[in-house]
């Protein structure tokens, strides 16, 4: 009896404790560091009685690979819509999906992409000790039930991000009507177009008339889709995805805008991020092929053997021996015990006839690549029992036939195209972003609109990290705590941090005081993962 009362007592000191910290955090939420009160919020000259927010993925919520109620719940407008309502906002509607595990279903069965057969919009990804996996690993039931022929929402929706959609998508007639899928509507589209399939989404934005509104990520999808697929160039490959030139971006980016201000509605422009710098890309580091002394050893005997063939190769052809030596130098790469980095294939040029060479320390590998493959030979060479015996007759001084040198060269495994990002694609990235962010700061500018400098929250959170309240968050995948475990997408605090962001540039265009007056999101209250347990 004695130890129930202390149970129930302590319990009691408990609930005490855990009132007197909500009231202190209370306090704190009303007064300053000063312990003076602070202001009354206020909108400035702002009206956010009706705010529509357009834009991609991130507009939408999608984290962990997927779109799901409680991502929807935390997608950044939501939670600035929640702000705005404490000073005039209304409500805001967003097309829910059905459940808490992602992914689409149409007519009842899986979406397969009509070219490779693959699975498309699978359901979300969670953390499984030690990285990201699908969630059917640690749930197995847990199966989409998101049809968008057979169950789609009744609209309109204030939240309009389309994940995937492009720049000129979004101004795009037909984009969310079902009779367009695959070739060109999006699902996500058509869950939010309704009775009126052909229209744009831009239109389905001017149609309610808002009074404010936000425009997020436009143009992030006309560079994501190329450096996905590693700067994917052949016309003929299913993840053929170009960037889009900045004439039809510019096109896109000013209907967008004139359109959301045509009555006169205020508005905030998120910037595009450096893509590059996302956990997608710098997660599997470029100089992981970690090898003992001997292994270092015969790699690099295996190269001088490469360029030997070659060079003798080049001079039966009738090159010039000293021609033949300077061309073949190049493949004979030296390997040191430890890190070095792995081999790229690149096109052929008369400079580089084998067309590999070896990564630079600026290029990137994407997080998709084969991790297994790699510990086989994959971005170096793959030894054949038939190649290690060509090589030993090279060791013994012996000339191999040409059938024979040809195992040896076919035994170099550079890493594809699409598993990888060269100097010159990441140049490609790189300069579309910056003329994509060119024109977004000269058209917020010449329209007086918030501008958010996203590129420079994203530059500083993957070099130092970037503090939000009592944490720090980075782009390092899974623990970072602002990337999502896709690589590409945030969490439900890194969006709480895209909120703030908003809020704050807001404050500076239109005299509001979300920031001065406690109003900002708080990073506590977001998750960094999700369980696979939500249902």
């Amino acid at each position: 009896m004695k130890k129930i009362k202390y149970i129930a007592l302590s319990l009691l000191t408990l609930g005490m404790v855990a009132c007197e910290n909500e009231l202190v955090q209370d306090l704190r939420d009303l007064n300053n560091d000063e312990g003076e009160p602070l202001p009354e919020l206020t909108a400035g000259t702002a009206d956010f009685s009706n705010f529509v927010a357009v834009g991609a993925s991130f507009t939408a919520g999608f984290t962990d690979n997927g779109l799901f109620i409680a991502s929807q719940e935390n997608s950044f407008p939501n939670i600035m819509a929640n702000k705005f309502a404490k000073t005039g906002g209304g409500v805001f509607t967003q097309p829910m999906m059905n459940d808490n595990f992602g992914g689409l279903i149409v007519g009842g069965n899986p979406v397969i992409h009509p070219v490779t057969g693959d699975r498309l919009f699978t359901e979300r990804l969670v953390f499984g000790g030690a990285g990201p996996v699908p969630l059917q690993s640690i749930n197995p039931t847990a199966m989409s039930t998101t049809d968008f022929a057979l169950n789609n929402p009744t609209g309109p929706f204030n939240n309009l991000g389309i994940p995937g959609a492009k720049s000129f998508h979004l101004v795009a007639p037909g984009y969310g009507n079902i009779s367009n899928f695959p070739e060109a509507a999006n699902p996500y589209a058509i869950r939010v177009t309704g009775s009126t399939p052909n229209a744009s989404i831009l239109e389905l934005a001017m149609a309610q008339n808002p009074t404010f509104f936000t425009l997020s990520e436009i143009g992030g999808n006309d560079v994501l889709g190329y450096a996905t697929s590693g700067g994917e160039s052949d016309i003929n490959s299913p993840n053929y995805n170009p960037i889009t030139d900045t004439a039809t971006f510019d096109f896109a980016l000013n209907a967008l805008v004139t359109g959301m201000t045509a009555n006169g509605a205020k508005g905030a422009i998120g910037n595009l991020p450096n893509i590059t710098s996302f956990s997608f890309f710098t997660t599997v580091p470029n100089n992981a092929l970690d090898v003992d002394a001997e292994t270092a050893a015969n790699l690099t005997g295996f190269f001088q053997a490469v360029a030997g063939i070659f060079s003798q190769g080049l001079i039966q052809q009738g090159v010039p021996l000293a021609q033949a030596e300077a061309l073949a130098a190049q493949y004979a790469i030296s390997f040191n015990e430890g890190p070095n980095r792995f081999l790229i294939d690149v096109p052929v040029i008369p400079e580089n006839p084998l067309g590999f060479r070896q990564m630079t320390e600026d290029e990137l590998l994407v997080l998709t690549i084969d991790q297994d493959a790699l510990a086989q030979g994959y971005g170096s060479v793959v030894l054949t029992p038939e190649v290690l015996q060509v090589l030993g007759i090279l060791q013994a001084g012996g000339t191999p036939t040409p059938e024979q040198a040809g195992l040896v060269l076919a035994a170099i495994s550079g890493i594809d195209d699409g598993d990888a990002l060269d100097s010159d694609e990441i140049a490609e990235i790189a300069g579309a972003t910056a003329a994509y962010n060119s024109s977004i700061e000269a058209i917020t500018i010449a329209h007086g609109l918030a501008l958010v400098d996203l590129n420079s929250i994203l530059n500083e959170a993957s070099t130092m990290g970037i503090d939000f309240d009592d944490y720090n968050l980075n782009t390092d995948l899974v623990f970072g705590g602002l990337v999502s475990l896709d690589g590409v997408h945030l969490t439900a605090r890194g969006y709480a941090l895209m909120a703030n962001s908003f809020l704050k540039a807001i404050d500076d265009t239109y005299g509001s005081n979300f920031e001065a007056s406690g109003n900002l999101a708080k990073a506590g209250d977001y998750p960094t993962n999700y369980s696979p347990l939500l249902q």
